[in-house]
């Protein structure tokens, strides 16, 4: 199978390898500067006069024959950042420019209004625009980022080797109502992404540039990238933030909750890259509006302008096929649709066959019983995501959202039974579905409403048969959730804000256990409803440089008549003009968790099922923590260090994964987590590194367990990521090294190892697997496909050197042995994609 599976990625990757040579050959117009300058030299007879080693290395589209001379020469040095002078002789003398000035336009997107006072920025530079939007600024470098922003819109970073026209072009900032908050630091990682001055930090992938192992914008892998975050089992339904389970992590989608995260069964993030523009990570210190998520927050967010042109996207790569649409109904209202669906009805890649193998590994998928083969084994997956804004008025905004995601896997198990072949189909389903409705009402300049409603309803279901028995086992595990959110958000003046609001939730969660042979039914139904009053205090100083925001939440689960309250505090404050200091922290709860019965549960493949707090052996979830930081932001470094600390009570055995000598113990507890975050980025010109480092402690302690704290099952007490990136032209490249120290195990006493026909476990998570090391590497290539479209074309390896890491193992006893089983990441993983834009 393995040698199978090595030939497979061997030829796809030839093939991919032929295809995307041929195809960038024949799309790829730009030509080496040397080669322009010959063509110059035979249209207008004049010659040039350069050193060899000023113009190699330069590609760039041929001026069009119909401008002059002087035109072309001009194009040139806006294309190149060389000079081009005439000499007394009739030669133009080709010379190094080391400075040379940008011009252009800053407009709104949507009306097409200049913008005063906005900040174009480069490394050594900065200027603000005039009443007419014009700014003119210095240049060192033609591939030197240049940063431009203007609070309310969206940042942006270009280079001049994205235009093409001969005067100061007219530049496009694209509104950002829901940013109140201002960028600290731009670029935090990479391009694209920013911390805010409320300690959260946004992805904007519209601007987002590459990273290490990724050709789609893949939000929960994204998300991986900073420090202090990290998937002990590099899944994305598997996502611990500082510590915390991925039940602890508030998902939203447009304000929507998800209780399910991926394809796959947690390889592909399910939220579609092409309608998600934007995402907001928050480690600590939520604003009062937020409830559940006690490790942390991510939400995200679909454009919220109205477009008025239309706009779509078409994509393949070797998991599934995407396309998504921006249609604009009038100038009132548009439409966004976005769609993905597996290929693997049409072809077997070598990535769907990695991760099919990922997912089924150690599971009934592949280890059935001696006796019965398994044959007929498919996994298809397809989500539908829809957004539509309507303007009723200058005052009143309309926003719906939509979204739909299925994930099937099935097989046969056959065995021969008194001489006859009997097949039965075994299958697993995986789905949401979820809507929202938001008004929002801008009575005044200062004062503004929004209602936020939505229902999300999630489904997991397995259909487990036992040829042998003649039995089916059936499982289910349903999530309904209503929320009604209203939020007043008022300004007093610059330097205050007040937001308020009331928020209603109603959760019901049903657990279905069914068997025919013999006779079993186990269905467990209950509802939990929750009122929350917020209120919040924002302060920004006149010189913008210090930033407070002070709120108080008030919880009220009426099943319990249990009040919870939850302050919250966000502060940041920027001093010695490249320095900036947070200090961040929250109290906050939540009433869901993900617990596993058995580990065989849902074909052992998604064995997770979500829960309700019944305040008795199921407590109520709650957490506070504190953090602080400082940063360093200056000439291209970023210097970020953060120090934390957590205690989360309430939690569970089974929430946390137990597979050693409490894997079926029922008990409550608690555990506390500090530690350190750490980020060291430089930025120079195209060339982009950085260097991430988290330390954290992490340990249990449950009543009826231990005397003692003991390590978490994530206690992964070290984690270091060595990343880079660099643009030549159209092309993008990026690589990163992940190393983390093993994931805690529990190892048999040695020499003693089974006592009355069980593991005899010693010390609990007192050694640790092997450590984790993962290279990755990834390349796209852009170009224009046509008048009006353009393209790319990626192509991205996981885990180049193939590293066979242990992601966890466990201990059962076989014929009077010890077995131990080792669960393995993914091996060397290809994947490719062509996407066009028109």
């Amino acid at each position: 199978m393995a040698s199978r599976i090595k030939k497979k990625i061997i030829f796809f990757s030839l093939l991919l390898f032929v295809f995307f040579s041929s195809y960038a050959q024949n799309t790829n117009k730009q030509e080496s500067l040397a080669h322009v300058i010959n063509l110059l030299q035979e249209r207008y007879n004049m010659p040039f006069n350069y050193a060899e080693d000023t113009i190699e290395n330069i590609f760039l589209i041929p001026p069009s024959k119909r401008i002059s001379f002087t035109e072309a020469l001009t194009y040139l040095e806006t294309k190149t950042g060389l000079s081009f002078s005439i000499m007394s002789k009739s030669i133009v003398l080709v010379t190094p420019k080391k400075v040379f000035v940008f011009c252009g336009y800053i407009k709104d997107k949507t009306n097409f209004q200049p913008l005063v006072a906005a900040t174009i920025q480069t490394l050594s530079h900065s200027t603000i625009t005039d009443e007419k939007g014009f700014f003119q600024i210095k240049i060192e470098n033609m591939a030197q980022p240049i940063t431009i922003r203007f609070l309310g819109y969206k940042t942006i970073t270009i280079t001049l080797n994205e235009f093409t026209g001969l005067d100061c072009e007219a530049i496009f900032l694209r509104p950002n109502f829901q940013s109140l908050s201002e960028v600290i630091i731009s670029n935090y990682i990479t391009s694209g992404i920013d911390k805010l001055s409320d300690g959260s930090y946004e992805i904007n992938f519209s601007d987002f540039d590459i990273l290490p192992g990724l050709i789609d914008e893949d939000v929960l892998q994204s998300v991986q990238a900073f420090p202090g975050i990290q998937s002990i089992n590099e899944t994305v339904s598997n996502i611990n933030i500082r510590g915390g389970t991925h039940d602890q992590n508030l998902i939203l989608w447009d304000g929507i909750k998800m209780y399910q995260s991926g394809h796959f069964f947690g390889l592909i993030s399910m939220y579609n890259p092409h309608i998600t523009q934007t995402v907001f990570l928050r480690k600590n210190g939520s604003d009062v509006s937020y409830t559940d998520g006690v490790s942390g927050t991510i939400a995200m967010q679909t454009e919220r302008y109205i477009n008025n042109e239309f706009e779509g996207v078409a994509e393949v790569n070797l998991t599934n096929l995407s396309g998504f649409v921006d249609i604009p109904i009038n100038d009132a209202s548009s439409i966004q649709i976005a769609a993905r669906k597996s290929i693997s009805d049409f072809v077997e890649t070598p990535t769907y066959t990695a991760f099919f193998d990922r997912i089924s590994q150690n599971t009934e998928v592949t280890t059935n019983a001696t006796t019965i083969t398994n044959t007929d084994e498919t996994f298809d997956f397809y989500d539908t995501s829809l957004r539509w804004v309507y303007k009723i008025s200058d005052a009143d905004e309309v926003r719906l959202n939509f979204i739909n995601v299925h994930n099937q896997l099935q097989f046969n198990e056959n065995a021969t039974i008194n001489d006859e072949l009997e097949s039965r189909e075994s299958q697993l389903i995986q789905k949401s579905i979820a809507g929202a409705l938001h008004y929002i009402r801008t009575w005044s300049s200062k004062f503004k409403t929004e209602l936020e409603v939505y229902e999300t309803d999630y489904k997991l279901k397995a259909v487990n048969v036992n040829v042998l028995d003649s039995q089916r086992f059936l499982q289910e595990n349903i999530v309904s959730e209503t929320s009604i959110k209203l939020k007043t958000n008022y300004k007093l003046n610059d330097y205050f804000k007040f937001l308020g609001g009331y928020h209603f939730v109603e959760t019901e969660i049903t657990n279905l256990d069914d068997v025919d042979v013999p006779r079993f039914r186990n269905l467990v139904s209950e509802v939990l409803r929750t009122h929350g009053v917020f209120y919040q205090f924002d302060y920004k100083s006149f010189n913008k440089k210090t930033n407070l925001n002070l709120g108080l939440r008030y919880n009220y689960i009426g099943k319990f008549k249990q009040s919870i309250w939850e302050p919250r505090l966000n502060f940041s404050h920027q001093f010695l003009k490249y320095f900036s200091l947070e200090v961040l922290g929250e109290y906050k709860h939540q009433n869901t968790s993900q617990v596993i019965n058995f580990q065989n549960d849902f074909l052992g493949i998604e064995k997770r099922r979500w829960q309700l707090s019944n305040n008795q052996d199921i407590p109520v979830i709650t957490s506070k923590q504190i953090s602080t930081g400082i940063n360093y932001s200056n000439k291209g470094w970023l210097i970020d260090i953060d120090g934390f600390y957590k205690v989360v009570n309430g939690i569970t055995t089974q929430s946390q994964g137990f597979q050693n000598q409490y894997e079926f113990v029922k008990s409550k507890g608690k555990y506390d987590v500090k530690g350190v975050d750490f980020l060291l980025r430089k930025q120079l010109n195209t060339f982009n590194t950085w260097l991430s480092y988290s330390y954290m402690y992490n340990r249990y302690y449950f009543n009826d367990l231990e005397a003692n704290y003991f390590p978490s099952n994530y206690d992964i007490t070290q984690t270091f990521t060595l990343g880079t990136a660099y643009k030549l032209n159209n092309l993008k490249f990026s690589a990163g090294l992940n190393w983390h120290s093993g994931k805690p195990t529990t190892r048999p006493v040695l020499g003693n190892d089974i006592i009355n026909n069980e593991v005899n476990f010693g010390a609990t998570n007192a050694s640790n697997l092997e450590d984790y090391v993962r290279l990755d590497v990834s390349a796209i290539y852009n170009f224009k496909l046509g008048s009006n479209a353009k393209a790319n074309l990626g192509v991205s390896i996981w885990n180049v050197l193939d590293k066979e890491n242990q992601i966890n193992n466990f201990y059962r006893v076989n014929n009077d042995e010890v077995v131990e089983t080792v669960q393995n990441s993914l091996g060397i993983t290809p994947n490719a994609v062509f996407r066009v834009y028109f």
